[in-house]
């Protein structure tokens, strides 16, 4: 006789995998990696569906108790999927078309900032 209770409940993932291999929560456009950074800086189910709201409360549940049952495979898979942004962001900020309209949009930004400091604070009880 065994003294614990085992549940066999099959439940599934709602975890969707794009042609580009992002996976995504339900039936939503909201990523797996989004899910799991805020259930590790401390955010609960709860917390998470209030800032992305077409997430559904037990799909983000679900979601988690398969990130906690498999961590080693998800943490993989974010820190491949991040490798991955930051080749692509590395290669677009190569590119000398990026180099010059970065350019361009740092002199409009100093432009705006010395504008704005050359006009000087304002006095509200004048």
């Amino acid at each position: 006789m065994k003294s614990k209770l085992e549940l066999a409940v099959k439940m599934t993932v709602p975890l969707k995998a794009t042609n580009e291999g992002v996976i995504r929560v339900g039936e939503t456009r909201v990523r797996l990696d989004t899910v799991v950074h805020a259930f590790n800086e401390g955010y609960t189910a709860e917390e998470i569906v209030s800032q992305y709201s077409s997430l559904v409360l037990s799909d983000v549940y679900v979601v988690l108790a398969h990130y906690l049952e498999n961590r080693l495979a998800v943490d993989k898979y974010i820190t491949e999927r991040t490798a991955n942004a930051m080749e692509i962001q590395d290669t677009i900020e190569s590119k000398p078309q990026y180099q010059a309209f970065r350019e361009q949009l740092l002199k409009r930004r100093a432009t705006l900032m010395k504008e704005k400091m050359s006009y000087g604070p304002t006095d509200s009880n004048s």
